[in-house]
C-alpha cells in the first residue's frame, strides 16, 4: 500500500443507523408481541398448543433477529463480505417471520398488522442498503 494514502472506508452510515434503530424497534416489537400474547391468551380462547407454538416462534425470531443484526452489523464496519451476506441470508426468515406474525398467527390484531408492516419496510431497505454495501465491497480494490 502507497505510503500516506489510507484505505477506502466503505462501511454505509445509513445501513448502520438503519440497523442500529431495527435493533431498538425490534426490542420494543418483541415486548409488544409478547405483552399482546398475555393479553390474547387472557380474553380470548387460545389453546395451549397454539398459544405454545407462538411463544416458541417468537423465541426464536428473537434469536435470528439478534444474529442477523449482529452480523450486519459487523460486516458493515469491518468491511466483510461473509458477516454481511450471512445477515442478508437471514433476512429471509425474518421476513417469514414477520409475514407470519402478520397474517398467519392463531389471532392477529390490528396492531400487530401495524408493527409487522413497519418491520417489513425496515428489513426492505436493510436489504436494498445490504446489497448495495456487497457491491461496494466487491467492486472495491485495495492494493498492498
Amino acid at each position: 500500500m502507497a505510503k500516506g494514502k489510507p484505505p477506502p472506508i466503505l462501511s454505509l452510515t445509513p445501513l448502520e443507523i438503519l440497523l442500529l434503530l431495527n435493533s431498538w424497534y425490534y426490542a420494543a416489537y418483541f415486548v409488544a408481541e409478547i405483552l399482546l400474547f398475555i393479553y390474547k391468551s387472557l380474553l380470548l380462547p387460545y389453546t395451549s398448543a397454539n398459544l405454545a407454538l407462538d411463544l416458541v416462534m417468537l423465541f426464536l425470531y428473537l434469536g435470528v433477529e439478534i444474529m442477523r443484526i449482529f452480523f450486519g452489523s459487523k460486516g458493515n464496519l469491518s468491511q466483510r463480505k461473509v458477516p454481511l451476506t450471512i445477515s442478508l441470508v437471514l433476512l429471509g426468515p425474518s421476513t417469514i417471520m414477520a409475514i407470519y406474525y402478520m397474517l398467519l398467527q392463531t389471532y392477529v390484531m390490528r396492531l400487530e398488522v401495524t408493527i409487522n408492516a413497519i418491520l417489513l419496510v425496515f428489513y426492505a431497505f436493510e436489504m436494498f442498503l445490504c446489497t448495495v454495501a456487497l457491491m461496494s465491497f466487491s467492486s472495491a480494490v485495495i492494493s498492498d
